[in-house]
């Protein structure tokens, strides 16, 4: 099926076109992928049809998404290793598995390997791509910290990309890894931060901000908790004790109030859902240490029962204050006296 690309604008730099090479032959489900179709700020469609102004042409090489398959996908993945393909942003989903645990066999594998015949593992592709990527985006908390497949006892010892090629690893571009974690990522994210790469790469940007864990700090500088509806209940000791309530879920399970995530502010799709804001808790599905140190994930988490012992006893104090207050709120002004004859303290000015 042919496309028709809008006009595309001169890049400061002089680069014309960027190719997206996207791995989705790590340990996952393809959730990430499945997700980012979701995006509108901007979508894929914007970025590839070239509605963005100021971006250089994009070419999205996606092994779920792509018309090609066999060796029309593959021939552009074996251009980049002979950096015939550049620049080039390379995007890993799902998390790393560790092919020397294992006697034979490979955990997981894209294409085949000319010379061998034989299948060419993940890890070999980001040694192979990695180092020669303008930049290096790993998606979803698989590809960021290793996520479930990551699990304490995983026979696979699975790891996130930072863990794999370490954080001294700079890209071609000079950027370490960009980690945009979320199971699966939240949409707009991932897609606002390839933006924020392409538009760095036509030198139209400054170098993306990125905190200790290496997640764009504008997306993940802010706590769950801080953009919760439900926030002002905590502040007010007023906790729900099952699912269903519109209260705060801390002490049936949610993180929410130490994991960094802006899903209560931005929404899932078109600015609505988002886990506590439809009645779920937060795992911390962002963080670092998911699943394990979450887990199990409906207990009411470590810190909580004291965090929300001192939050009831204010609170109580707080909710009766504030009813005196409302309840006075809720009255007209004195000045004015409704009744058989009205009067509002007005005086008609006299001449």
């Amino acid at each position: 099926m042919a496309t028709t690309s809008l006009p595309q604008s001169t890049p400061r730099n002089g680069v014309s076109e960027v190719h997206i090479l996207w791995i989705t032959a790590g340990l996952s489900c393809d959730g990430d992928t499945i997700s980012v179709t979701a995006a509108e700020q901007p979508g894929i469609e914007d970025v590839l049809l070239g509605a963005i102004p100021g971006l250089p042409k994009v070419y999205l090489h996606n092994p779920v998404l792509a018309m090609e398959v066999g060796d029309d996908f593959m021939k552009h993945f074996y251009q980049a290793e002979k950096e015939q393909l550049d620049p080039f942003v390379l995007v890993v989903e799902g998390s790393i598995p560790n092919e020397r645990v294992k006697k034979d066999g490979y955990w997981a594998a894209l294409g085949t390997d000319y010379n061998t015949g034989q299948p060419i593992t993940t890890c070999e592709w980001i040694d192979r791509l990695a180092p020669k990527a303008w930049g290096v985006i790993a998606c979803g908390t698989c590809a960021t910290y290793g996520g479930i497949h990551a699990m304490a006892g995983n026979p696979t010892g699975a790891m996130g990309l930072v863990d794999y090629l370490g954080k001294s690893f700079r890209s071609k571009g000079g950027l370490p890894v960009v980690n945009v974690p979320g199971c699966p990522v939240q949409p707009d994210n991932m897609m606002e931060t390839v933006l924020y790469l392409l538009y760095q790469a036509a030198g139209l940007s400054p170098v993306i901000p990125l905190d200790d864990q290496l997640r764009p700090t504008w997306l993940f500088g802010k706590t769950v908790h801080e953009g919760c509806d439900r926030a002002g209940y905590y502040e007010q000791g007023d906790f729900a004790h099952e699912y269903g309530s519109p209260k705060c879920l801390v002490k049936i399970g949610c993180w929410g109030p130490v994991v960094n995530c802006n899903v209560t502010k931005r929404g899932w799709m078109r600015g609505i859902g988002g886990c506590p804001n439809v009645g779920g808790i937060c795992i911390g599905c962002t963080m670092p240490g998911f699943p394990d140190k979450f887990m199990p994930f409906m207990d009411q988490p470590p810190g909580a029962t004291l965090s929300s012992t001192i939050a009831v006893s204010y609170g109580r104090a707080m909710r009766a204050l504030r009813s005196i207050t409302n309840n006075t709120a809720n009255k007209e002004p004195k000045w004015r006296h409704p009744g058989s004859k009205l009067t509002t303290g007005y005086q008609p000015a006299t001449y």
